[in-house]
């Protein structure tokens, strides 16, 4: 089964507000075992509308329209889809109920243009959304289904994973989808495809493999599809074991869709716990980890050591060592992991320093020169990099490959 989505909205395409919707929708969609083949971001206009549905319905089973479903007069998706199914709006008693009793529980007085609300297209199955007022509409015409959603995320969320997924995969009877994904860190995009070639190109027809790079990093997504999902997991599965005595160097982790993420797995069962000590970093690393819920768990802390004296004075660096070897060293970044991990009384610790730029470079220490160290109950391992003249893309890089770092350790344990 193949899906379209179309997300409505000015402020999309502006750049005023971040489009999340597609990849929620994608993800849900993918999951159930359908195929999203396109994804659109439109105005709020009847010709855009009118033609980006002619065109996806021409190619896809059904399209997932979100926005243009307020109150206001520049919310024009519900008359636009009366006129493309060549029908008219009448009020839905349940939608307005779901209007009134919104109001209420908020105290406010329902105006005419609110109950402009429960209005939907004659032709169309109105789908309660209990979560706001403005209600989803489903829609079918030559054996192809059109939803309608409203764009505020969290309603739309809610209609996708309690209604609209669970009756388009009774509508098409979808087959299923199986995804894996393995992180690959160490090795370029293009060092790992000719690494790898000949075991992509003996990958079975109902396995597609996909290269998805990152800062520092490959994320290798294979991805099956077929009717029994007994034989795709055991393809994939296959597959996978195949790949290890060829690649399993680079492989630092599976199943998980970022580096931090695989941190944190790998903290929350191991039982260890965790601190920082960051410099070129600034504190990039601690707030990746503590994005995730549950950090708690194993997060002891960080320090966000930038000057020099800080580092003296919150990790212990010596002075001699700072005046001897600099800030970005080999020695300054042992002595403040090692720091980390004594004063916030941790199992183990990572440490950044660095030259992230664009200025500050030297003939000795370009900028995007990069030392890092995990420290842990068996020692302290220390790595250099040059990761280029990009500030945000060494402090990403600098993130990845101290979250590598750290899994290898753990790994060896």
């Amino acid at each position: 089964m193949n899906v379209s989505i179309i997300n409505i909205g000015d402020e999309l395409l502006i750049g005023q507000v971040v489009n999340t919707n597609a990849s929620t929708m994608s993800k849900m969609l993918v999951a159930a075992g359908m195929d999203v083949k396109e994804t659109a971001v439109i105005a709020d206009d009847r010709d855009a509308i009118l033609s980006s549905l002619s065109r996806c319905l021409a190619t896809t089973d059904a399209v997932l329209i979100t926005g243009g479903l307020g109150p206001t007069k520049d919310d024009i998706t519900k008359k636009v889809l009366c006129e493309f199914f060549d029908s008219h709006l009448v009020e839905n008693a349940e939608a307005l109920n779901n209007v009134k009793r919104i109001f209420e529980a908020r105290g406010y007085e329902l105006t005419p243009i609110n109950r402009q609300q429960a209005w939907v297209p004659e032709c169309c199955t109105m789908v309660n959304n209990v979560l706001g007022t403005a209600p989803c509409m489903w829609f079918e015409q030559n054996g192809k289904v059109v939803v309608s959603m409203p764009g505020v995320p969290f309603e739309m969320e809610n209609l996708m994973r309690t209604e609209i997924v669970p009756r388009l995969q009774q509508h098409f009877r979808t087959g299923h989808i199986i995804n894996k994904n393995l992180l690959v860190q160490g090795i370029g995009e293009s060092f790992l495809s000719d690494l790898i070639e000949p075991w992509e190109l003996a990958l079975p027809k109902t396995i597609r493999l996909a290269y998805l790079p990152q800062a520092g990093m490959v994320k290798l997504r294979l991805t099956a599809r077929g009717a029994d999902r007994d034989l795709l997991q055991k393809q994939i599965a296959d597959a996978v074991s195949s790949l290890y005595p060829i690649a399993g160097r680079y492989i630092v982790g599976e199943d998980c869709e970022t580096l931090p993420e695989l941190v944190h797995h790998a903290m929350t069962t191991s039982g260890h716990t965790l601190a920082t000590a960051e410099s070129c970093t600034g504190g990039a690393i601690a707030s990746r980890l503590t994005a995730l819920s549950g950090a708690s768990a194993y997060f002891r802390g960080g320090i966000v050591a930038y000057s020099n004296d800080v580092k003296e004075s919150a990790l212990g660096v010596q002075h001699t060592v700072l005046e001897q070897y600099g800030a970005v060293s080999e020695e300054t970044v042992r002595q403040m992991a090692e720091g980390a991990r004594l004063r916030l009384g941790a199992d183990y610790a990572i440490a950044t320093t660095g030259i992230a730029g664009p200025t500050g470079g030297t003939p000795d220490k370009p900028v995007g020169t990069v030392w890092i160290a995990v420290a842990g109950p068996d020692g302290t391992e220390t790595r250099l990099k040059k990761f280029g003249d990009d500030r945000l893309r060494t402090i990403d890089r600098t993130c990845n490959e101290a979250f590598a770092m750290l899994i290898n350790v753990l790994n060896r344990k």
